[in-house]
Formats: structure tokens, C-alpha cells, sequence
């Protein structure tokens, strides 16, 4: 993932060229919400949007950041072993240093310039992309011995950590392992993984409602504070496990610990079940595990917002969609849907002109990100 380069934008910006690129993808779940910081099982895969990052090395201790979509493009500085959260984007490059440094690599000095193609606020991990994208390289510049697994884990501490920000650990194991021809199966409480083929029967649209989210905001944070609240109640250590068939358990939990478990405990169930039907390529039960999950999403966790139902039922509603739901954290963001290989341009043209006219259709703008190629 790195070469290197002479970026125009970079000498730009620094007056001198790069040394190295490094790149990370985005990532859209395809099920699996809400269960990584509960322990559970996931199945993202990488899209074609990425971060890339040129960098080249300092020996003064400074380092200067210019993102070309931010500020624009003009490079923010601080020196490596004051990293201090600033609330702003910056955040995200100072908690790669500062956890590096933390396990006792010593930073001298750089410059970058971040570029990425991942829609920001879309539920498609634009942030793990910019921090896997940097972790690689700085791994490739300071010649660290790091496997992808330890990178996402550099990644996630980076973001939990520093930043402040309550997510689990799926999106930096995406960014770090996935790619767009499989399914990686993960199991967030080991870290294990598998790469599963893609049906090549079937392909994904994805599409972003517009309507922009935030991790770091409040409602994300109850929501897990909900799922470790439940989970104490329970008797166990994380909602991972509580068994599908404890429904009376579940039920005795006060409003709403009972749906925000409900929605764990099944969700952990239904990607076991995606992972089999992927296996057997039933790509109608496929479907149906992807409609469920959102139903559970919708009702039971409530992250999900009425432009992005609107835009689920748009894509339901086309015969050749198997199966559609919210992808990412929710309250906005972007949905996945399974569709009839070579039917994904028509239906997301079809899903975008048929979102334009619900209510509040002025306010926001659906894009289609992903369909219409093989992936």
C-alpha cells in the first residue's frame, strides 16, 4: 500500500515532494450494527472510496498536516509529544502519534497531506480510513514492524482513546483488512477473521441519505452506555453473551435496556446466519437478514432517522433488491442494499429519484456511492 510519489498537491503545499503514499478504504457493514463493543460478529467490506496519505519525513519534531477538503488546504502543525485534543480534525493524525509513542515509537517529525474520497458523516468509516491510511504510513516510514491486525488496533485505540469517540473496533479492522471481493467476518472480541467471497450473483448499492452523522455525538454514546448497562444487569460481561434463546431475561429489562439488548442478542445471530447464507449463496435469505436487521435497528435500537427509512423502503420497494438496510452507526448516514448483479445502476438511479420525492426531500440529497460495478 505504499510507493513512492511525487505529489503535485503535496510540493505544493510543503515545497518539497513526498517520499511515500499509503491508502485505506472505506467500509459499509453489511450486518452487523451496534455489536462490535459488545463483543460480537460483523461483516464489513471494503468500497471503492479511499484516504490517501502523502507524507514525507522531518527531523525537528514537527509535524504539519494539510487535508485538502479542510481548512482549505492549509496545513495545521503541533510537535510530536504534545499531542493535545483540540476538538477538530487534527485530533484523528495527533492520536496516531500519540499511541505510537505510547508504545515506544519515537516520532520524528513529518509532513502530510490527507486526500480522501470517502464521503464524511455517511456511515462508511471516512475516519478509520484516515487512520489506517496514516498508521501505514508511518509504519512504511519509520520501517515499524506492525501486522494490519496491530494497525487496526493502533487505529482504534487513536480513535476511542484520544479522539473520544465510543466506537468499537470494526471499522479499523475494515479499513485495515477488508477489500471490495469479500465479506471479512470478524469476531470483535478476538479479532479473529475470515474472508468470505461475495455472491457473484448479486452486488451492492449503496447510497447516502444525506443526511450526515457524527460518533462522537450523544445519542451514539448512550447507546452504548445502554448496551453496557444491560449487559451488567444481565450478570455478563458484554452482551456477546447472552444467548438467543434468553428472550425472558431479556424481556425482564427495564425500557429500553430490554430492545437496545434485543437488538445485540439477534443482531450477533443474524450475521452468524448472513455468513451461512453467503456460504450457501441463498441470496433471498441474504435479503431477508438485511430487512430484519433494519427493523431491528429502526425499533428496537432506534438509530435510525425517517429520511433513511424512506430511503430503505425506496430500495425494498424495486424487484430486483433483495434485501435493504441502515449501514454504520445510524441517525443518518447510508443504506446497503443486496441487489440482482447487473440491476444496481438502474435501481440506485430508480431509489434516489423515488427518495427525492418524500417529505423533507429539499433538505437533504441522496447519492449513489457504490452499484452498478462488479465488485
Amino acid at each position: 500500500m505504499t510507493a513512492t510519489a511525487r505529489g503535485q498537491g503535496f510540493e505544493a503545499v510543503f515545497g518539497r515532494p513526498a517520499e511515500l503514499v499509503a491508502e485505506a478504504p472505506g467500509r459499509v457493514n453489511l450486518i452487523g450494527e451496534h455489536t462490535d463493543y459488545s463483543g460480537g460478529y460483523v461483516l464489513p467490506t471494503a468500497i471503492p472510496q479511499t484516504t490517501r496519505i502523502e507524507i514525507a519525513p522531518r527531523d525537528d519534531g514537527i509535524i504539519q498536516v494539510a487535508s485538502e477538503s479542510v481548512d482549505g488546504g492549509a496545513p495545521r502543525s503541533f510537535r510530536a509529544g504534545e499531542e493535545a485534543r483540540r476538538g477538530l480534525w487534527l485530533d484523528y493524525v495527533q492520536g496516531i502519534t500519540a499511541v505510537l509513542r505510547g508504545r515506544g515509537v519515537s516520532i520524528p517529525g513529518f509532513d502530510a497531506r490527507i486526500a480522501s474520497s470517502v464521503p464524511l458523516g455517511s456511515g462508511l468509516s471516512s475516519s478509520a480510513s484516515l487512520l489506517v491510511a496514516l498508521a501505514r504510513a508511518l509504519r512504511a516510514m519509520l520501517d515499524l514492524s506492525i501486522d494490519d491486525v496491530e494497525i487496526a488496533r493502533i487505529a482504534h485505540a487513536a480513535e476511542h482513546d484520544f479522539v473520544g469517540a465510543p466506537v468499537g473496533n470494526m471499522d479499523q479492522m475494515a479499513a485495515s483488512l477488508a477489500d471490495e471481493h469479500t465479506a471479512l467476518f470478524i469476531d470483535t472480541r478476538t479479532l479473529a477473521f475470515e474472508r468470505i467471497p461475495l455472491p457473484a450473483e448479486a452486488e451492492l448499492l449503496v447510497v447516502d441519505s444525506g443526511v450526515a452523522h457524527q460518533h462522537a455525538s450523544g445519542d451514539y454514546k448512550t447507546r452504548r452506555a445502554e448496551c453496557e448497562r444491560a449487559a451488567a444487569l444481565l450478570g455478563v460481561r458484554q452482551l456477546r453473551d447472552v444467548d438467543a434463546a434468553a428472550e425472558q431475561r431479556i424481556a425482564s429489562l427495564p425500557a429500553p435496556l430490554d430492545r437496545r439488548a434485543r437488538h445485540v442478542v439477534t443482531e450477533n445471530a443474524r450475521v452468524l446466519a448472513a455468513v451461512a447464507a453467503l456460504r450457501a449463496g441463498d441470496l433471498v435469505r441474504l435479503g431477508e437478514l438485511f430487512d430484519a436487521s433494519h427493523r431491528s435497528m429502526r425499533d428496537d435500537f432506534e438509530v435510525s432517522v425517517p429520511a433513511v427509512d424512506a430511503l430503505v423502503e425506496s430500495a425494498r420497494a424495486q424487484p430486483d433488491v433483495f434485501g435493504a438496510r441502515l449501514t454504520g452507526g445510524g441517525f443518518g448516514g447510508s443504506i446497503v442494499a443486496l441487489v440482482k448483479r447487473g440491476c444496481a445502476a438502474q435501481v440506485g438511479r430508480d431509489v434516489v429519484e423515488a427518495y427525492a420525492r418524500t417529505p423533507g426531500a429539499l433538505d437533504r440529497r441522496a447519492t449513489v456511492l457504490v452499484g452498478g460495478a462488479a465488485p
